[in-house]
């Protein structure tokens, strides 16, 4: 039973240390490539190409974050995942933001740079998301990871399309649409990562430890009755016996007299 439970805690280990190369190596295509298509967006004049480079950030963060959870429990993973799902939710909405900015100032991106660029990324992400295949099945993270290499491929291709459909049209249409399709599909899959990481939130939540509050007088339950001394009063004649329910009687001030055993009976 040892030997099996350590040969698990060592395939663990070993998944993890794969797992973070796979990562490591991502994370940093990922850096790369947002540093140079936010610059290309911003001189294309491309909503495409800037909701592409978003994207890649955003990538890199969650490659960073899924990192930072790696080793640790199931419920921390659980609440990396609803981060990063939250993350693209936010990403969608910007992309649809800017590119009803593009609309409404009619401003036609350059094709050119845009079709080098996306072919670029694409080249990047590819090799990102052939490094992240063979672990999308491991746990919700990587598998999140794995949705985003996914998307990314999507993002680009759309991109290059885009670029060629303005270069044949001369209309800024063309990267308009690609922009809202983009937000679209990181809408989407954001509400797929967040549903599933709720449930496995809500599964590893800690179960709540039942601790009430002692009785007046009693700290533990004992297996043997409890025996009470007879009470130095005015009854102290009088036998006194425990009732069930007195020990969750609020106990009496010290200094009020007490009215009922205590009181001098009346003379017949």
């Amino acid at each position: 039973m040892d030997s099996c439970c350590e040969n698990k805690a060592g395939e663990l280990a070993q998944l993890r240390a794969k797992q973070s190369r796979v990562l490591y190596i991502v994370l940093a295509v990922n850096v790369v490539m947002f540093l140079v298509e936010f610059i290309a967006g911003w001189i294309a004049n491309s909503t495409a190409l800037l909701g592409d480079s978003l994207d890649m950030f955003g990538d890199a963060s969650v490659y960073a974050l899924t990192l930072f959870v790696m080793h640790r429990s199931v419920r921390a993973r659980a609440g990396a995942a609803l981060f990063k799902g939250g993350f693209m939710l936010l990403f969608g909405v910007l992309v649809v933001a800017d590119a009803l900015r593009k609309l409404i100032l009619q401003e036609v991106p350059s094709a050119d740079l845009m079709g080098v660029i996306g072919t670029l990324a694409l080249i990047a992400n590819g090799y990102c998301f052939a490094l992240l295949y063979s672990h999308r099945s491991d746990d919700l993270n990587m598998r999140s990871t794995w949705l985003c290499s996914r998307n990314d491929l999507l993002a680009n291709s759309s991109v290059i399309i885009a670029a060629g459909m303005v270069a044949l049209t001369g209309s800024l249409w063309p990267d308009i649409l690609v922009g809202l399709a983009i937000a679209a599909l990181f809408l989407h899959s954001a509400g797929q990562i967040i549903r599933e990481a709720w449930i496995e939130w809500r599964a590893s939540a800690p179960e709540p430890q039942q601790c009430p509050q002692p009785l007046l007088g009693i700290t533990e339950p004992t297996a043997t009755p409890v025996q009470f001394e007879p009470a130095k009063s005015c009854c102290a004649g009088e036998a006194q016996t425990a009732k069930k329910d007195t020990c969750c009687e609020q106990p009496r001030a010290a200094s009020t007299p007490v009215k009922g055993c205590c009181s001098p009976k009346q003379q017949d």
